[in-house]
Formats: C-alpha cells, sequence, structure tokens
C-alpha cells in the first residue's frame, strides 16, 4: 500500500498528537510500509493566534497537492482538521482517493475557550469536514458514542500506547523534584487555557503541586501560582523521571479525547487524580480498576471533587498503577490503525467493482 499521512501538528510541537503519529509511522516503517508524510515543516508557516509554539502552513493547498500528486497514495490518512488537513481532504475528492480521518483534538471546545463563541457553532464544520471519510480514528469508545451522537460516523478504534523502556517505575527520580515536601503532586501536558489547569493548582491540597510543560499560560500561572513549581517542557528519560518522583499523576483536563501522559504516568507507577471525562475514564475506567474492571485494586479515581480524586489516589499503590499501563503498547495501537486503513482500502476496492461490473 502506498501510505500518505497529512498532518497540522509536527515537530517541534510536542504534545500527544505529535507523538502519537511519529511513533506511528515509525512502527508502520518499521513493518514494510512506507509513509509518505506532508507536514508543517514542509511550508512557509505562521504562529497560531495565542498559541506561538504551534505553526499553522500559510496556503498550502497548491504544496499539498503537489506533493500527494507525487506520492501517487492508494490512501490517505488526514490526521488532522486544520490547514494541511483541508488542503488534503480538497485533492482526494477531486480526485476520488479514499482517505481515513482522525478526531484527535476537541476542536470545537478549544475553539470555545479561546472565542467565547459557543461550541455547538463548530460542531458542524466537524461533521463536513469527516463525512466522506472511510473511517474515522477515535482513541476511545466514549469518543465514538459521542460523535455518533454529533452525526460523526464510521468510527473505528485507534488506542494509544507508550514506550514502555522509558515509562517504568525504576530508575533516578528528576533532580529539581527531589526534597520538595510531600506528597508531590504532578501535571505534565500544555499550560493553555483548555487544559483547565487552574482546578489543580487552586485545589487546597497538601504537599508540593509540579508543572511540567509549555504553553501560553505558563506565564500568567507562575505568577498567580508562585508556590507551584513549573519545570518547563520535558521530554525522554527527564521526563520518565519527573513521573517517578511523584506521587499521584492530577489530570483536571476537560477537554482531551484520550490523555497519552495519563498512561505514562500509570506505566511509571503512578496513581492517577482526574475528572470522570471521556480519556481518563476510558483508561481508568468507572472505579479505577481498567476499562474492565479487571484489576484487583484500582490504580486512580475518578471524581467531580478534583481534590477529593487526589486524596482517594494518594492511598493506591505504585505497583497498581503500574499494572494498568503495561496493558497500552503501541505495537497494538498500530495493529488497530492497520486494520482501519486496510478495511477503508478495501472497501473501496469493493465498491469500484460493484460499479464495473
Amino acid at each position: 500500500m502506498r501510505l500518505a499521512l497529512a498532518t497540522d501538528a509536527w515537530f517541534p510541537q510536542v504534545n500527544g498528537v505529535v507523538r502519537s503519529l511519529s511513533t506511528t509511522i515509525g512502527e508502520l516503517e518499521r513493518r514494510g510500509t512506507a509513509v509518505h508524510r506532508i507536514s508543517p515543516d514542509q511550508f512557509l508557516t505562521v504562529p497560531l493566534p495565542g498559541y506561538a509554539s504551534i505553526r499553522l502552513a500559510m496556503a498550502p493547498r497548491f504544496g499539498v497537492r503537489r506533493r500527494l500528486e507525487q506520492a501517487a497514495p492508494d490512501l490517505v490518512h488526514i490526521a488532522t482538521e486544520g490547514p494541511i488537513g483541508w488542503a488534503a481532504r480538497s485533492w482526494c475528492l477531486a480526485r476520488d482517493v479514499p482517505f481515513t480521518s482522525a478526531f484527535h483534538t476537541r476542536f470545537p471546545e478549544y475553539a470555545s475557550v479561546r472565542t467565547g463563541i459557543s461550541a455547538e457553532r463548530f460542531w458542524p464544520i466537524m461533521r463536513r469536514f469527516h463525512a466522506p471519510s472511510r473511517a474515522v480514528l477515535v482513541s476511545t469508545a466514549s469518543l465514538a458514542d459521542e460523535l455518533a451522537r454529533r452525526g460523526i460516523a464510521r468510527t473505528r478504534r485507534w488506542s494509544r500506547g507508550i514506550d514502555h523502556t522509558l515509562f517504568k517505575p525504576e530508575g533516578p527520580r528528576h533532580p529539581a523534584m527531589a526534597g520538595l515536601a510531600g506528597p508531590i503532586l504532578l501535571y505534565v501536558g500544555r499550560v493553555a487555557p483548555e487544559k483547565n489547569i487552574e482546578a489543580f493548582l487552586g485545589a487546597d491540597l497538601p504537599g508540593t503541586k509540579v508543572v511540567v510543560g509549555d504553553g501560553p499560560s505558563l506565564e500568567a500561572l507562575r505568577r498567580k501560582y508562585s508556590q507551584c513549581r513549573f519545570l518547563g517542557s520535558l521530554s525522554g528519560e527527564p521526563l520518565a523521571s519527573a513521573y517517578r518522583s511523584a506521587d499521584c499523576f492530577v489530570f483536571p483536563s476537560l477537554t482531551d479525547t484520550f490523555g497519552l501522559v495519563v498512561i505514562e504516568a500509570l506505566a511509571s507507577g503512578v496513581p492517577v487524580a482526574a475528572y470522570p471525562v471521556t480519556g481518563p475514564i476510558d483508561i481508568l475506567g468507572a472505579d479505577g480498576r481498567g476499562p474492565d474492571g479487571a484489576l484487583e485494586r484500582p490504580a486512580g479515581a475518578l471524581g467531580e471533587d478534583l481534590a477529593r480524586s487526589v486524596t482517594q489516589a494518594l492511598a493506591m499503590g505504585r505497583d497498581d498503577a503500574h499494572a494498568l499501563g503495561r496493558q497500552f503498547s503501541w505495537e497494538a495501537a498500530t495493529d488497530q490503525f492497520e486494520a482501519a486503513i486496510n478495511e477503508a482500502l478495501q472497501s473501496r476496492h469493493a465498491e469500484r467493482k460493484r460499479f464495473a461490473a
């Protein structure tokens, strides 16, 4: 199969979408599938207003068209609903090339937070974008159910994984977190309004709150919550050591579709506290014993009272967290991705045979 992957999210961005895409491409290429990537680093870009670290391709239509013509793909996977994604969608429809898409980010809710406009105004755009897709890849069952209610069909599961050689309980602790008053409560992710971080930073909790990540809200939150520790963006072993240093991982987001950092924390042996929303509830299950309830003891706590969930999570065992986190692998996630794109391509071939008969 000749596969092209179009994405508006790519390095130097550091987030779950980029990590998911780059790791999946690496796994596909390891299996022998060449992937022709189309991403912002191949175009002239401008910073996203209010979020300078995210750069969007400027008028990429002709560049995307040229690259897709050269790649001559059998199928295109469109990862994002940005300028590159829309240009790739247009080319696929014009050339009658099948494509799959993914719902990585709650764009309507993110746009609502930043503009003050109701999220309901943005959902028709999402329905239009994904309507011709042969398969809309989603990370969780609850997200698939929500999208179905929103009129976005043909969803297929594409879970997430982690590098278990990196994210594990064994290993050194982060030196900047040594000697902090315990318990150490950790957040990892973008430091931005849509992440609802102040629900964590403003909660009345014992110990020390630590934030790992960068984003447009970083400096304002540093000033407002001077008693908290902000370590900036970390990756690789420094990030893994930060997870290991924590007593509880706190995930306050209400808008993520999965939360890759949640399974990284669990695999590192850190119990999780979060709200009972898409992502955390699909990973932890309603009672914290996994989505199928198979764990003997809970690995995290979900509830509308985040501080209470943190207190509950602090009483949980690191071995139980690790047991849940190790269930997620990139090999299994890539199996799901391959199955979805192969099914999409086969259905297109079947249609063409029927039309030719």
